[in-house]
């Protein structure tokens, strides 16, 4: 039986695609590309993303292309991308940033008309659906994360179109597997227990603070250390997963790792919870979508569609790092926080920047991402706290943005990432 068939199968009847199991999301990812990305294709993708993806793609050996991007929730605007990109990128891989939709449509058919692969991050968007066609089901392939809705903190899905890709895509995946350990079995079952007992005892700010003050966060600022010598010496592996894994293991040493029947036990159990999670989500989200903070877009969307079941609802907020810090004493810690975007963080050397940047720097500088399940929490501390909604200004968006971090930046940090 193929390893964690229990799981790929409860996921393929809720996708309605054939899935398999990984330990992790940003492993899926990195099937997806070595299979259907030759070494040196042009990925375009959003420079609002997680860091620990710039390193899978480049780690595929693909060039990484960040395109303009909404400046209401961070995905492509497939309108602003250059027809002399389009006419030269071998591959789109989309976002969803904080389970909001990128513009699948548009992007899917955009794809069929050059003939090149749709991926889909869906991490954040696993109850997300457009047109009543779910996430995940409108690429060649799309990569899950069971850490985020599920709180599983491991375990990923690779879905893929019909049953041959999918055994295909499985030895691929046994072949970059490494041996699974007790110690970590136990670690990756205990460690969601052990900071759902941390908020249950009301001790996030002292357990927070401290491991700030003794070094235990593997982030000091939003973004990993670059370590740019480095990292431009691995180019000549590439692709090559071992040789990058020094980045795309940040905050998951164990992406890689099989897990045994412990781990996938527990998985197992969170995802039988998965519709209840998504609803309390929608209910937050709805909350959320009332406040001063929430941009327009998400207002007149769920005034329209009815809330969506988001991981994270992207709150705009002035002077958002100061309120970061700030929120850990009422008790809440707001990860997932990607700014500067991609091309500021890594430079043209390692990505091709975007031909306008200006609409990611002023969304990654401006967004808070909040919690639904922690929606009247946060609203409170909010409120209590005097933030004032932030709205894009001038064409240029506040370009005092910058070309990269503000000096201040890297007061607040970030929760670990799990992809």
């Amino acid at each position: 039986m193929p390893y964690g068939s229990r799981l790929a199968a409860q996921m393929t009847r809720r996708l309605g695609r054939p899935c398999l199991y990984t330990p992790s999301a940003r492993l899926a990812l990195y099937l997806a590309l070595r299979r259907w990305c030759a070494p040196g294709a042009r990925v375009l993708m959003s420079p609002v993303n997680d860091d620990v993806i710039l390193f899978v793609v480049l780690a595929a050996g693909l060039r990484p292309v960040q395109a303009p991007v909404s400046v209401w929730d961070g995905n492509i605007d497939p309108a602003a991308v250059p027809e002399s990109t389009w006419r030269n990128v071998d591959a789109v891989l989309t976002t969803n940033l904080y389970g909001v939709p990128d513009r699948v449509v548009e992007l899917r058919r955009r794809c069929d008309q050059l003939g090149i692969p749709l991926f889909e991050d869906a991490a954040h968007a696993i109850g997300t659906r457009v047109e009543g066609q779910p996430i995940g089901t409108f690429g060649k392939a799309a990569a899950f994360s069971l850490s985020k809705h599920v709180a599983g903190m491991a375990g990923g899905f690779l879905a893929v179109e019909d049953d041959r890709e999918r055994r295909e895509m499985e030895r691929l995946r046994d072949e970059l597997l490494v041996p699974g350990r007790l110690r970590g079995d136990l670690f990756t079952t205990l460690r969601p227990l052990a900071r759902s007992a941390v908020r249950g005892l009301h001790l996030v700010r002292p357990v927070w603070r401290t491991m700030q003050h003794l070094g235990l966060l593997e982030r000091d600022t939003f973004r990993m250390d670059l370590r740019p010598r480095r990292l431009a010496e691995c180019a000549r592996h590439a692709p090559s997963l071992s040789a990058y894994e020094p980045w795309v293991r940040v905050d998951l040493h164990g992406f890689r790792e099989r897990h045994g029947a412990l781990v996938r036990g527990q998985l197992k159990t969170r995802m039988d919870r998965l519709d209840g999670d998504l609803t309390r989500r929608s209910v937050g989200v709805s909350l959320l979508a009332g406040a001063a903070w929430a941009g327009r877009a998400l207002r007149d969307r769920t005034a329209e569609e009815g809330p969506l079941p988001l991981f994270r609802v992207p709150l705009l907020v002035e002077d958002r790092d100061v309120l970061l810090d700030r929120l850990v004493d009422h008790g809440v810690v707001c990860g997932y926080v990607y700014d500067p975007p991609l091309d500021d963080y890594a430079g043209a050397e390692f990505v091709e920047p975007s031909p306008d940047p200006s609409a990611a720097r002023w969304f990654a500088s401006h967004t808070l991402p909040a919690d639904p399940l922690l929606a009247r929490r946060i609203i409170n501390a909010l409120a209590k706290e005097g933030a004032r909604p932030a709205l894009p200004g001038t064409p240029a968006l506040d370009s005092a943005s910058g070309s990269g971090p503000s000096p201040e930046r890297g007061a607040a940090t970030t929760k670990p990432h799990t992809r």
